[in-house]
């Protein structure tokens, strides 16, 4: 979500669903979802499709196909302009890689590809020309990479997994049993890969909350993991944290608020365990008083009307008071009637989903 100034969310009495239903012209199912602006976005998903706007939803370009990509899934992209981005599928092993496009999307660079035989990318983050990409645990360790070049075209994996060092907490912190990251709506990882970054988690034991991971400085300054902290959501092997979110000043991490949704996407009407928040930057985390109808796979926070917004199969929800209540929203008389319902992903103003499912927040600038 990096187009914020001005942006107003239309929210009427009785919190009406403001969705307009755009034609992107694909039956992919379409996970990834980066606005540049409200007339730019990137969109990506399944057979190899990545699709471009440049006029607000309109139109969607069908760009080349990444070489050898007709069969990936592509579930992040991350775009910098109306030309470049970069795509990132998920796949075991070699089936994940990254993609960067500097002309439109009519040619691709193949930049990265997962060194780990077992690995899985689940999330990529972009800001300020500084990536990371994170997967599923490998080797008892979470598998994490990163790069620091002006061009992402070079990536390292990121952290010392030496375990001689003492301050190796990040790389050296073992997830528990079956956890792993859900590559539903590239958005369980959050935060400044300039600084620092917070990921959340699911599985049979729980979900965590993954906070403050600094870059690694060099050999002698490893990777450091600040805390982890237990997530009050769903437990199972198809439950736990979906999506993160937060809003307040990077550098003030204990002012810091945080909204988490998720459940159980095998129960997606069950509404118990969806949603919970913290206002201190992740150290403590509280259910939702009143939950989202069902599973949430992603929430967005857009500053201008102080408004959560989360979406899922089964229906959307907004929250004013940071995530502790969620309202449902419903289709308008103006709406199509499932103008709320089958999205995966939510770049404001953007909503993606299912069958080559493409919505646009109904907003004012």
């Amino acid at each position: 979500m990096k187009f914020l100034a001005g942006l107003v969310l239309v929210v009427a009495c009785g919190a009406q669903a403001q969705f307009e239903i755009l034609d992107g012209k694909t039956t992919a199912s379409l996970r990834g979802i980066d606005a540049v602006s409200p007339q730019v976005a990137w969109a990506s998903g399944s057979g190899g499709t990545v699709l471009l706007t440049t006029d607000g939803g309109k139109n969607w370009k069908h760009c080349a196909v990444p070489p050898g990509g007709e069969k990936l899934d592509f579930r992040g992209v991350q775009g910098f302009d109306a030309t470049t981005a970069i795509v990132m599928s998920s796949g075991k092993g070699d089936l994940s890689n990254l993609y960067k496009t500097t002309d439109g999307c009519q040619t691709w660079k193949l930049v990265f590809t997962n060194p780990d035989v077992d690995g899985f990318f689940d999330t990529i983050s972009i800001k300020s020309r500084r990536g990371f990409v994170i997967g599923d645990p490998v080797d008892g360790h979470f598998a994490i990479f990163t790069s620091n070049d002006s061009d992402l075209e070079s990536w390292r994996r990121f952290g010392n997994p030496s375990p001689q060092r003492f301050r190796d907490v990040y790389i050296d912190a073992r997830p528990l049993v079956a956890e792993s990251l859900f590559a539903a709506s590239n958005s369980v990882m959050e935060g400044d890969p300039g600084s620092d970054i917070e990921f959340v988690t699911g599985g049979p034991k729980g979900a965590l909350f993954h906070g403050n991971i600094w870059r690694m400085q060099g050999p002698d300054n490893p990777a450091e993991l600040e805390w982890t902290s237990a997530l009050p959501l769903a437990k199972g092997a198809s439950a736990g944290a979906f999506s993160l979110a937060g809003y307040g000043e990077q550098t003030f991490k204990h002012a810091r608020r945080y909204v988490v949704v998720g459940g159980d996407y095998q129960s997606p009407q069950a509404a118990m365990g969806t949603s919970a928040y913290s206002k201190d930057g992740g150290q403590h985390w509280r259910p939702s008083q009143t939950p989202p109808g069902g599973y949430r796979s992603a929430v967005a926070y857009d500053p201008a009307s102080k408004t959560w917004i989360t979406v899922g199969p089964n229906g959307s929800d907004i929250s004013k008071d940071d995530g502790k209540n969620w309202t449902p929203l419903k289709p308008s008389a103006q709406d199509a009637p499932d103008a709320d319902k089958n999205w995966n992903a939510i770049s404001l103003p953007f909503v993606v989903g299912s069958k080559g499912r493409i919505g646009k927040l109904n907003v004012k600038f």
